[in-house]
């Protein structure tokens, strides 16, 4: 069976780019929920699909991560990675739903697991605010902390790949990727078309969706008041070339075969190997 990719919330399962996107394992009110029913529906999961991949929100309450970790912790697995890179709750659904398509592929779960650090590097994420006064995602200067108080006051910000924030005038705008995307827009309660009718444009979109916005995202950007956004490659073949074009590494730990520095299923680092003592240097080059 292919490797598991689990959320935490059924608003973070986008519907499928293609017709080979695997679905999305929804963990509902995995916190709410007796432990050790949650704890049966993991070790299922496990024991079905070999590897479970859970893409976790950094907005996600606390209760809710404290109960991933201690279902790992529980059931002394390897077998269970637990992901929360740093981006908005729209463009983690879209990188959980980039994961889902590559789980389709003969790509081993550690790789699978690592590519989601990888793909991170290609999604622009970011959103159109009514208020910047309570964002404390991106850095935010006292003059436009100001200006979100005057009435109409709109901001466009860029949370990653490098937080940008521009006031909204007609020449304002936001870096864009410098390759060809699709995007994705989420509607919150705030009415502009400067998203669909001027950002995406000048990014040079190829495609553009709307979905709606995640239960995280208010609380995420500070505000109800604005419209998601999220731009990302969405052809498998795209996808596919760029992991399988990382060289591969196994883990000494788990054995697991990865691509990068650390292995997302027992979080290992490459062992640091000690130089050897100043004196035995020292004796070497006398000997020689």
């Amino acid at each position: 069976m292919p490797t598991a990719i689990a959320v935490t919330s059924a608003d973070m399962a986008l519907p499928p780019q293609d017709e080979r996107t695997l679905p999305a394992v929804v963990l509902r009110d995995v916190e709410r929920r007796p432990l050790e029913q949650a704890l049966a529906e993991m070790q299922a999961l496990v024991e079905h699909h070999g590897h479970v991949i859970v893409v976790c929100s950094q907005a996600a309450p606390t209760a809710v991560r404290r109960r991933l970790h201690t279902l790992r912790s529980l059931m002394e697995s390897d077998r269970i990675a637990l992901f929360r890179p740093d981006l908005p709750p729209l463009g983690l659904a879209v990188l959980a739903r980039q994961l889902r398509q590559l789980a389709s592929c003969d790509i081993s779960p550690g790789v699978l697991a690592s590519a989601g650090r990888l793909l991170v590097h290609y999604i622009h994420a970011g959103a159109l605010l009514g208020s910047v006064a309570r964002l404390d995602r991106v850095p935010v200067g006292l003059k436009s902390h100001a200006k979100s108080w005057v009435p109409g006051s709109q901001f466009g910000v860029l949370a990653h790949p490098e937080p940008q924030l521009v006031k909204i005038t007609p020449e304002a705008d936001l870096p864009g990727p410098e390759f060809g995307t699709w995007m994705l827009v989420a509607k919150g309660q705030l009415q502009s078309d400067w998203v669909t009718g001027t950002l995406a444009p000048s990014w040079k979109v190829q495609g553009l969706r709307e979905t709606p916005l995640p239960a995280e995202s208010p609380g995420w950007w500070g505000t109800g008041k604005l419209i998601e956004f999220c731009s990302y490659l969405p052809d498998l073949s795209v996808l596919y070339q760029l992991v399988t074009s990382v060289r591969r590494s196994q883990c000494h730990w788990c054995g697991i075969d990865v691509i990068g520095d650390r292995c997302v299923f027992c979080s290992a680092t490459p062992p640091v190997h000690d130089s050897p003592p100043r004196k035995q240097l020292e004796n070497r080059t006398a000997v020689g």
